[in-house]
């Protein structure tokens, strides 16, 4: 079976550096992955879109629980990496982590497929008109079965990440795309005999997406250690192993979580302050999910790197590569960032004829691309951190600056308006940044002495 290591000492290449390169061949699949998984989720969206009103409403209203249920689980799984990273010389050691990985999967997949098969009851106590929540119909239960579905499939694509197979990765994704943007286009509006779905179609799409990228990770990570894996959760999990997996994912769980319940406190504030001003947000938020992406391809690219070296006790090596992690990130966010604001004029109209509404995100571009930058180096920063197993500092850095966020946003919004809540969003992450680059320096200081002591 091929290595880690065997994939990453492949020739240097001058210009960036060899580990910018290693770093971008195996990011750029991922990346193309992320963007068509994003694809496919606005071709679902639009679809509903053009059904109905009260549809839409009820699948915003079931993706508000599933949308970070899913990052969270997510989150929660990828404490493999490191591991299978670390292992990806010994096939015996790969298989031991990914049985206990897909463990790891269902213990965090099943709670997560509960809470959002709870939509319904959640909607209800949180006082949702009765209309919407009626509307809603069996989309909770094909959600949750996608999100237990998107568990054992993010261990497989993690593990696959791990090994330097990215490409097979990036080839479920497409597929997952597809079926996603193809079924929501043909089942919730019906096609030929086949009557409208609506949101039961939709919710079968997401499914369908989710169990297609699942197989097909899973069956590229058979051909990767050649070895069925169909055995693997009939044998009895080790608890030790399992407790450091989690050690490292359900961190990162919180950390999504953290993040994701604060950017949601900034949408209420951005409401508060006036429906142009909503607008604007929302047009932000899509730029940003757009761009962040990247930062998110190139530092799981750069875990295996990190995790290799820092096993073998080359703690100087995993710096280097971090750092050419941040130098690949400066480059593919700022440059992006950079053609926002300059080809602002071009896309603000496909996303508002309003004026009021353009003229404010004209201005606000410029402090999105640089939230955006921000938010890219602090990522990689976490996934250097998560490459050498010690995940709770980013969680802990994450809670304290986003939790000022927290208690400032409506107070800054009221004073600044948008563009001011935008700016504190910059600071927030240029301070969670900072948190991560020390947090990292500080781990892998430690490690390196500890290393040379034995």
């Amino acid at each position: 079976m091929p290595t880690v290591e065997g994939f990453l000492n492949q020739r240097r290449t001058a210009g960036l550096g060899g580990d910018g390169w290693r770093i971008v061949a195996v990011a750029a699949p991922l990346y193309l992955s992320m963007i068509a998984a994003s694809v496919g989720s606005m071709v679902v969206t639009a679809a509903l879109g053009r059904f109905d009103t009260a549809a839409l409403a009820a699948f915003a209203l079931a993706s508000a629980v599933h949308v970070p249920t899913t990052a969270a689980v997510t989150g929660a799984v990828r404490g493999v990496l490191p591991f299978v990273s670390s292992a990806a010389h010994d096939r015996d050691g790969v298989l031991c982590v990914v049985r206990d990985g897909t463990w790891l999967a269902v213990a965090v997949g099943v709670p997560g497929a509960v809470a959002v098969s709870g939509v319904p009851l959640l909607a209800r106590v949180g006082g949702v008109p009765a209309e919407t929540v009626a509307e809603l119909g069996v989309l909770p239960l094909l959600l949750a079965g996608s999100v237990l579905l998107g568990s054992v499939g993010a261990m497989a694509s993690s593990s696959l990440v791990g090994l330097g197979r990215t490409r097979t990765v990036m080839r479920a994704g497409l597929v997952a795309a597809t079926c996603a943007a193809g079924l929501s286009s043909l089942l919730v509006n019906g096609f030929g005999p086949v009557p409208a779905l609506g949101l039961a179609g939709a919710g079968t799409a997401v499914l369908v997406a989710n169990l297609a990228a699942c197989a097909m990770n899973l069956s590229g990570l058979r051909s990767t250690l050649g070895n069925p894996l169909a055995g693997l959760v009939t044998v009895r999990p080790d608890p030790r192993r399992v407790r450091e997996l989690a050690t490292v994912g359900i961190p990162m769980a919180g950390t999504v979580l953290v993040k994701f319940g604060v950017l949601g406190l900034l949408a209420f504030a951005a409401a508060r302050i006036s429906p142009p001003a909503t607008a604007a947000h929302g047009i932000a938020t899509s730029l940003v999910g757009l761009i962040f992406t990247a930062a998110v391809a190139v530092g799981q690219a750069g875990v295996p790197l990190v995790s290799s070296r820092a096993t073998a006790g080359d703690l100087p090596g995993a710096r280097r590569g971090v750092r050419a992690g941040l130098v690949v990130t400066t480059a593919t966010v700022g440059a992006s960032g950079a053609l926002l604001v300059i080809l602002r004029p071009v896309f603000l109209p496909l996303f508002t004829d309003d004026p009021v509404v353009r003229s404010l995100t004209t201005v606000l571009v410029p402090v999105v691309a640089l939230a955006v930058l921000g938010d890219g180096l602090q990522a990689v920063l976490g996934f250097g951190l998560t490459g050498l197993r010690r995940t709770a500092p980013s969680f802990v850095v994450f809670s304290v600056a986003y939790g000022i966020l927290a208690l400032v946003a409506l107070p800054v919004a009221s004073a600044t308006g948008i563009v001011g809540l935008w700016i504190a969003l910059v600071v927030t992450n240029a301070l969670v940044a900072l948190g991560q680059g020390t947090a990292f320096l500080r781990v892998s200081g430690r490690l390196g002495a500890a290393a040379e002591t034995r």
